[in-house]
């Protein structure tokens, strides 16, 4: 029996920021929103690591957590990432978030200072003291250099609030045996697109998807697939989409994604320092990809038109 209901089930878009020159492009953010609610996914997720959350200000989180609601309208749930190295910042995000409508909350473990065990459950526990919504816990060790076990997941699964996960860590063995350990306590959602079939197959809710910002129907077909029994098909569907998914992370993320939305026509190719834009062979590489797969025009199909 599943103690806590899901915030969702399916795939959720882990939304690019679009910006510009003066700060964050609502026109466009509007139009990418709605790009993904016509092609079926079920969840959005605002200011997380591919939303550039890390070099945005409050105030920005703030306004793009109340715009992402809004945009929304209720028509899939809306979970905001407000997870911070610093807990009061975090807790201040998370009151914030719940307050202005979000359905849930994705907290990313307190990244740099290297927490203890200790020190990672008292985080979560303040965090769920401020928040009355479902917390979603985001394990991603490749950038905060802390990674969730299976034991301590097991203890996190005993605060109040928390109901998911988010893994990130690429280790399959280390999930199994999550799910063995938490199955009736949590819901397990993959951050890596291209272990969602494998994270479905033992026991995964989901995915928080970084292509489905580009791909949002073909990922949707890859989870109704497997739900409905058609393994070959979602293993299709998976080997097919490996190539594009791959050189989604060429480089940093969201950068590659971000230029794939750009030649799609969504946002500016606008980043914040640290991130740059790509390097010239390897945009090249992605935006002939895009043309192959019918999801740009190549410039002869434009000058044709």
């Amino acid at each position: 029996m599943d103690l806590r209901p899901p915030v969702f089930k399916g795939i959720a878009t882990a939304l690019v920021t679009p910006f510009s020159s003066d700060g964050i492009d609502y026109v466009s953010f509007a139009r990418l929103i709605e790009f993904q609610l016509r092609n079926g996914v079920d969840a959005l997720v605002v200011c997380g690591t591919t939303g550039e959350a890390p070099v945005m200000t409050i105030e920005e989180k703030k306004q793009a957590i109340e715009f992402t609601v809004k945009q929304a309208k209720g028509r899939v749930p809306v979970i905001a990432g407000t997870g911070n190295n610093d807990i009061k910042t975090a807790c201040v995000l998370s009151e914030y978030a719940c307050r202005a409508g979000v359905n849930g909350i994705m907290a990313v473990t307190p990244y740099y200072n290297k927490t203890t065990k200790k020190g990672l459950v008292k985080s979560y526990e303040e965090i769920a003291k401020c928040c009355d919504k479902p917390i979603i816990v985001y394990n991603v060790p490749s950038r905060t250099g802390v990674n969730i076990t299976p034991e301590q997941y097991l203890e996190l699964s005993e605060i109040p609030g928390i109901t998911g996960v988010k893994e990130a860590n690429g280790d399959l063995s280390a999930f199994a045996k999550t799910v063995t350990l938490c199955r009736d306590r949590l819901w397990f959602y993959s951050g890596s697109d291209e272990l969602l079939l494998p994270f479905l197959s033992l026991g995964g809710s989901g995915l928080i998807s970084v292509a489905s910002n580009i791909i949002p129907k073909k990922l949707k077909k890859l989870y109704l697939a497997f739900i409905s029994g058609d393994v070959k098909r979602a293993s299709e569907i998976q080997k097919e989409l490996t190539p594009l998914e791959s050189l989604l992370f060429c480089e940093t993320n969201p950068v590659p994604v971000k230029t794939a939305l750009y030649y799609m026509g969504y946002c500016e190719k606008q980043f914040r320092l640290p991130l740059t834009q790509m390097e010239e062979k390897n945009e090249q590489k992605l935006y002939a990809e895009l043309i192959k797969r019918g999801l740009v025009k190549s410039r002869e199909e434009k000058m044709a038109l």
